[in-house]
Order: C-alpha cells, then sequence, then structure tokens
C-alpha cells in the first residue's frame, strides 16, 4: 500500500518537517511511501532512503504552460498507483489533486494548515476540499473557519514531536531569548523585538536569538538598528538541526497572530525550554500550554504583556525550572508513531498491514 505526500516543496518549515517525520514511520510500518514536490525540488530535511521523492514542475508564477505540465505528470504517476492513498499537506496540492484525478477514484486527504481567514482564494479551496475525502485541522477551532459540509469531513490530528529531539538541559540555562520560525508578518518578529528592547532595559546581558529566514529579515534587522538593540539580536538564517542549537536556551518566544500547532513551539516544551506564546488563532498554544503552569500565553500584539512575562521568568528561577518541568510532559502524548496512526485511523487505513 502507498501514500503519497503532495507538497509545494521540501524547503525548511513546519509542515516539511511533519512530513519527514511522518514519511519516516511510515516506511518503518511497511508502507510505500512518495512525496510529490509539485513546485520545486529542494530538501532541508533528512529523508528515509526508501521514500520515493520528486518533482513535477518547477514554480509556475501563474505560467499557464507549467501548470498544465504539472498536471500532466500528476494525472501520470497517480493513474501508476491506482491504489494510493494521496495526503496533501498545502491548498493548491488539494487543487491539483482533484483536477489530476478527474475520472478516477482515489482516496485523498487534505491536511489544512493555512490561515483560512487570510487566505484569498477561498472559493477555489472550498471547491477543491468539497471533493475531498477528509479534511485534517490541527485544532478545534479551525474548522470554524470552514463551511458545514466541509466541517463534516473535519478531524483534529495535532503535530508529532520528534523522539530524537534532546532531551531536557539539566545545566545552567544561557541567557538567550529564542525565536524559531520563517521571517513572516504572520509571525509578529516586531512585536518580540520591541517586547525585547524594553526587557533588555532591565536584563541587559541577555540576548535575542532568531532561527529561520524570510523576507521581512532586512525590515527587522532596521528595527533593532532603530531601537539601538542590534548588538543584542543574532540572526542565525534556517538551521536544519535548530534543537540542538536552542536546548539550553533561557526561554523560547513564539509571538504570531495567528498560528495553528507551532513544531518549534512543541520542540522547546518537549526540551523543557521556559516558553511564552500569543495566545492566537486558531488556538494551537492554548492546547498545550496552561497558562503559569508549563508556559506563559500573553494576548496577541500586547507588547507589555510580552515584555512582563519574560521578566517574570528572567527574575524567578524557581518559576522557570517549574515550568521547565511540567512542560517536557507533552512528550508522552504526541509521539510519531501516535499521530502517522491517527491520519491512517482517519483515512480508514488498517494497520497493521496483512
Amino acid at each position: 500500500m502507498k501514500i503519497i505526500f503532495v507538497i509545494p516543496n521540501m524547503t525548511g518549515g513546519g509542515t516539511e518537517r511533519v512530513i519527514s517525520l511522518l514519511s519516516d514511520a511510515y516506511v518503518k510500518m511497511g508502507f510505500e511511501v512518495a512525496i510529490m514536490q509539485f513546485a520545486g525540488y529542494e530538501h532541508a530535511y533528512q529523508l528515509n532512503d526508501k521514500v520515493e521523492d520528486f518533482s513535477v514542475a518547477g514554480q509556475s508564477n501563474g505560467n499557464p504552460f507549467v501548470m498544465l505540465k504539472r498536471l500532466i505528470r500528476m494525472r501520470r504517476y497517480y493513474k501508476k498507483n491506482p491504489d494510493a492513498y494521496i495526503f496533501s499537506f498545502c491548498i493548491m496540492g488539494a487543487f491539483f489533486s482533484v483536477i489530476a484525478t478527474f475520472g478516477m477514484k482515489r482516496y485523498m486527504l487534505v491536511a489544512e494548515r493555512s490561515s483560512p481567514e487570510n487566505w484569498d482564494r477561498v472559493r477555489l479551496r472550498n471547491w477543491a476540499y468539497r471533493r475531498l475525502n477528509t479534511v485534517t485541522f490541527q485544532t478545534a477551532d479551525g474548522i470554524s473557519y470552514f463551511p458545514e459540509d466541509i466541517a463534516k469531513k473535519a478531524v483534529v490530528i495535532p503535530n508529532p514531536i520528534d523522539s530524537a529531539i534532546p532531551a531536557r538541559y539539566e545545566g545552567r540555562r544561557s541567557h538567550r531569548v529564542v525565536s524559531v520560525g520563517r521571517l513572516h508578518k504572520v509571525k509578529n518578529h516586531a512585536m518580540l523585538i520591541d517586547s525585547f528592547a524594553a526587557f533588555s532595559g532591565q536584563y541587559p546581558d541577555y540576548e535575542l536569538h532568531f532561527y529561520g529566514q524570510g523576507d521581512l529579515e532586512g525590515e527587522l534587522k532596521q528595527r533593532a538598528e532603530n531601537l539601538k538593540i542590534s548588538d543584542k539580536v543574532v540572526w542565525h538564517g534556517f538551521c536544519g538541526n535548530v534543537t540542538k542549537e536552542v536546548q539550553d536556551a533561557g526561554m523560547f518566544v513564539l509571538s504570531s497572530n495567528y498560528e495553528g500547532i507551532s513544531n518549534s513551539m512543541l520542540e522547546a516544551l518537549a526540551m523543557g525550554i521556559p516558553t511564552i506564546c500569543t495566545d492566537c488563532p486558531i488556538g494551537g498554544a492554548r492546547m498545550y500550554i496552561e497558562n503559569g503552569v508549563n508556559g506563559f500565553l500573553v494576548p496577541v500584539d500586547d507588547r507589555e504583556a510580552l515584555t512582563e512575562a519574560m521578566c517574570r521568568i528572567a527574575s524567578d528561577e524557581a518559576l522557570a525550572d517549574r515550568m521547565s518541568r511540567n512542560a517536557v510532559k507533552v512528550r508522552e502524548h504526541y509521539s510519531v508513531e501516535s499521530i502517522a496512526g491517527q491520519f491512517l485511523e482517519a483515512a480508514g487505513i488498517a494497520y497493521p498491514l496483512k
């Protein structure tokens, strides 16, 4: 039995990380696995050698000839694999798969990971989703953005935690505030820089470290320069093994305006890094964080609240240690094997394979 993952490309990011983990798990379970990249061919994460990994076309940029070539190649591949299950991890992957399988009977699932209120082609998305068998969401809150006929197909499946990430750091934590993720406006790194500037006035020995890349890097660097903290802000770019880089951090901050379930947040909790997250739509952070127990939740775009939470962690070593020990308990509930099994169950695939 074969599972085909569909995604634009495998550059660094949370979705790509999840696919790399799930594909490895399915190979070990005895499935054939393929990853179809339809808008490029790149790798940020190590894949199992038995995973078939290929591209059906490059970036189209609206070019109809490239899109047609993509559809033809996708259709040929789906015809060659009549019993495969198609797991799309992006809206356009679902859209193109629906068209490419016209006249065929194929099981198709989409893992919804976009911001439903910000996506500008809602009709196209809903047209595709109505023709799928299952739509998975990271949180129950996400379902509320969709029409009832799509919501009826919904299954909530959270992100997995890689068991290979480092254990809780037992030494003295560094004075580093870390942020992991692409430099995009939805992540609201501007808020984090502003809050860190205020925090730094009280705790000048701390540094702010960004792990990620994106179009806003120049703008964010200028913001740090204007606030006269550029000497305390470090830009690492994309880091493939970021968990080892941040395991001794003094705190982790996720400042997003919108977030499903952040892989970097999950990994920070699993490593016991004192964690602060915005309590943003669609509710991923509040699924894992009990405010004041295993981390802090702060309102979206509230700079003062974020600064205060950072100060509380920096000033109270006992509080930070207690949060750290409580945070690592997330490892028990979100293993890769468990989440892989939930996708199989959603698709009606019996396991173990006979």
